[in-house]
């Protein structure tokens, strides 16, 4: 197996997740330390010159997104983590919690020190019950310890909602609201939760911020893509011989993921195509495999870097039929609230069935494109926007597929 490099999962194996002086024993905490002497600005221009982005789907540069809440006169403003992984194939946030919750807390509270918070959230995904008990359980240890000072944690539970992954529609659930998306702007740094300013960082990001404090933001800038620097944890799963959890320098490439770190494709079957970044992101052939996984990398093939998924498919597989899968998978998410996404996710669907079921024309291929361009244009959430990823891919990089279904 290709080397890894753990950041995020370093104390993955090596700690007691349960006992949280075995993270003290590790490191642990000193990071927070550290963040408290430093003062509010300097901190968050460690963070900012890391060059960290959100490791989920937006890939905004993380100290700057303090930085606004930071500079917002409020009495009161929140931390919000989005521990709500609804991403298929995805369990990188599972992992991370179940094996370093700590990190997780110690990120929130370096956070919410950063910002003039004093109270954070954890909206972790309604299937995840079990490790909703290790957050509570890291909590009383960090509360009873008096190591997170003033800052409190909350544990709230979502509804199995896919939409409420998009940051303001998690902030309408921990609010008791239905989960939809707000308009925007303003965005949630100047007015979130309760109309007060609100970070919303997922997992993975929060579990970075105590090494990049502990080793520096010149250290973390080295390591990776020049624009997406660090490292991106993926989980890799469908047809390679090592479906598992990596971490990997952001400068690896697509190929040196499937085949150095995933074992190539099971059965010694030829690879067909590759989906990064959930049902959401595109589809990537043989011929971009050489594209490295950074986020800025990923968006100019047309694919997203998103929740880390790799999605592997073998010669064997039918396309059309998967995208048909997916095209239902966000008909049943849609939120409804916009139109765009309400009316476009069903035509889609229907569409794609049309297409796997082998009575498709060809005045339906340019349909699904014409409807997929208004989609990804007009949506008012990242979920409506991103829907058509999967279908215009797979019309781009794989047209032989459609044509073989038309009637």
């Amino acid at each position: 197996m290709a080397e890894e490099m753990r950041i995020v999962l370093r104390n993955m194996g090596r700690i007691d997740p349960l006992k949280i002086e075995d993270y003290i024993n590790a490191g642990g905490y000193k990071s927070l330390e550290k963040a408290c002497g430093m003062g509010q600005e300097a901190l968050i221009e460690e963070i900012k010159k890391s060059g960290l982005r959100g490791r989920g789907g937006a890939g905004f540069n993380c100290g700057m997104k303090w930085s606004f809440s930071y500079k917002v006169q409020s009495e009161q403003k929140y931390v919000v983590c989005n521990a709500d992984e609804g991403e298929p194939g995805t369990y990188k946030d599972r992992t991370i919690m179940e094996n370093d919750p700590h990190s997780v807390l110690e990120g929130m509270a370096i956070c919410g020190y950063a910002i003039g918070a004093a109270k954070g959230y954890i909206y972790c995904r309604g299937e995840y019950p079990y490790v909703v008990e290790i957050l509570n359980q890291a909590i009383a240890q960090a509360k009873e310890k008096g190591i997170l000072g003033g800052f409190d944690i909350e544990v709230r539970m979502g509804a199995g909602a896919y939409v409420c992954g998009e940051e303001s529609a998690l902030i309408e659930s921990i609010e008791g609201h239905r989960g939809e998306p707000r308009f925007k702007p303003p965005f949630p740094p100047v007015i979130g939760l309760w109309q007060k300013p609100t970070i919303v960082n997922n997992v993975e990001t929060f579990a970075n911020i105590p090494v990049i404090l502990e080793k520096g933001a010149d250290w973390y800038k080295a390591i990776g893509a020049e624009k997406y620097p660090g490292t991106k944890v993926l989980t890799l799963t469908g047809d390679v011989n090592s479906r598992t959890v990596y971490e990997v320098p952001t400068s690896t490439t697509i190929r040196q993921v499937i085949y150095d770190f995933g074992g190539g494709i099971r059965g010694d079957k030829k690879f067909k195509a590759v989906q990064i970044g959930g049902t959401s992101g595109g589809f990537i052939p043989e011929s971009m495999l050489d594209t490295p996984i950074d986020f800025d990398s990923m968006t100019a093939i047309g694919a997203v870097l998103g929740s880390g998924a790799v999605f592997v498919m073998d010669e064997t597989r039918d396309i059309v039929n998967v995208v048909a899968r997916i095209a239902g998978f966000f008909e049943h998410e849609s939120c409804g609230k916009c139109s765009p996404c309400r009316e476009g996710t069903k035509r889609m669907h229907e569409l794609m069935e049309k297409m796997d079921a082998g009575q498709g024309a060809g005045a339906d291929l340019s349909l699904l494109e014409r409807l997929g361009t208004v989609m990804s244009k007009a949506c008012l959430c990242g979920l409506g926007q991103a829907a058509p990823a999967p279908v215009l891919t797979t019309l781009k990089n794989f047209p032989g597929e459609y044509q073989a279904k038309l009637n």
